[in-house]
């Protein structure tokens, strides 16, 4: 493999922390969202008349429990691949390639906000981020 690819590998593998945080945000949203249109319906403002009156929560109750599983789930998923990209990057030897790899990716920041922080040029963050990925391994693709 060629390293243009590869780093775009583990560029992608380090992203994922943040694509699971991400999903996990949306899932909470939604289990807001269900809450309240629930606790208050006339949030809904969807311009179609809606009953007043409690009716059966069996239905609702049902909705929250696979969304509050869901929730869960996600959770533990984002909670392991936080954990795993941090040991892979804990493995480089070089403190300037892992504040950039944990800013970059697992904090979510800017390019310029790294720089602003690191007190170093944009170029220079840039520099440390491409010696950084190469160093950086990717998990042992399972057969």
């Amino acid at each position: 493999m060629d390293i243009k690819k590869e780093n775009e590998e583990k560029k992608k593998y380090l992203r994922g922390y943040q694509k699971e945080k991400r999903h996990l945000q949306r899932l909470e949203e939604e289990l807001v969202e269900l809450r309240l249109g629930k606790m208050l319906p006339s949030v809904i403002q969807d311009g179609m008349p809606h009953a007043s009156g409690g009716g059966d929560l069996s239905g609702y109750a049902a909705r929250v429990d696979r969304l509050e599983r869901k929730i869960l789930k996600a959770r533990y998923k984002c909670v392991s691949r936080f954990k795993e990209i941090k040991d892979r990057i804990e493995r480089l030897e070089d403190e300037n390639e892992k504040d950039v790899l944990m800013y970059r990716y697992i904090k979510g920041m800017k390019w310029e906000d790294i720089a602003v922080k690191m007190d170093y040029s944009w170029r220079r963050i840039h520099y440390i981020h491409s010696t950084a990925l190469e160093k950086f391994s990717l998990p042992e693709k399972s057969a």
